[in-house]
């Protein structure tokens, strides 16, 4: 489950975040212009113990258990943007380690890396992570970064009336 993606293959950095999603389903909108395959890839690190030294051992997550866990936010994400399970319209690879390495390493080859941006709330400028800026910094192939859907944005086209949503002739 973790063999690089290569060759006509689009690999897609998915957190779970809107914007990763966002990512996922652009990426698959050019994969089938590009007739290439879409790798949805979720790189998880185990998380230190981040509770007091007197609290219970059970009270921390096994590493299988947060194994677990990355896996099933990986499924629902993909789920979430192709339904349930038809075919192979995606293939989905989980990997142990810092994102930013294990994203370069399975983008190795491949046609790009998509990744999501959140939109920057005080300027307008779109942000991007540090994740997103050691690919940006480190890619060997294009890196596409797409911004979330604009909620505000969303809130307003539900406010539209029905006459004035997708009119392109009076």
């Amino acid at each position: 489950m973790t063999e690089l993606a290569a060759g006509n293959r689009i690999v897609v950095g998915v957190d779970g975040s809107d914007a990763s999603t966002a990512a996922l389903r652009w990426a698959t909108e050019q994969a089938r212009a590009l007739h290439a395959e879409v790798v949805a890839v979720h790189a998880w690190e185990q998380a230190g113990p981040g509770l007091a030294p007197y609290a219970p051992a059970s009270a921390c997550p096994t590493a299988a258990e947060q194994r677990d866990q990355a896996a099933e936010l990986l499924a629902s994400t993909v789920r979430e943007v192709f339904g349930p399970p038809t075919d192979r319209a995606v293939q989905t690879v989980l990997v142990e380690g810092p994102p930013a390495r294990v994203l370069l390493q399975q983008a190795h080859g491949a046609l790009l890396l998509a990744l999501g941006r959140t939109p920057h709330r005080q300027r307008g400028i779109p942000a991007v992570g540090v994740v997103g800026r050691e690919c940006l910094r480190h890619a060997t192939v294009p890196v596409v970064t797409v911004p979330a859907p604009d909620l505000d944005a969303r809130r307003l086209e539900g406010r539209r009336p029905s006459a004035v949503v997708g009119s392109g002739a009076a």
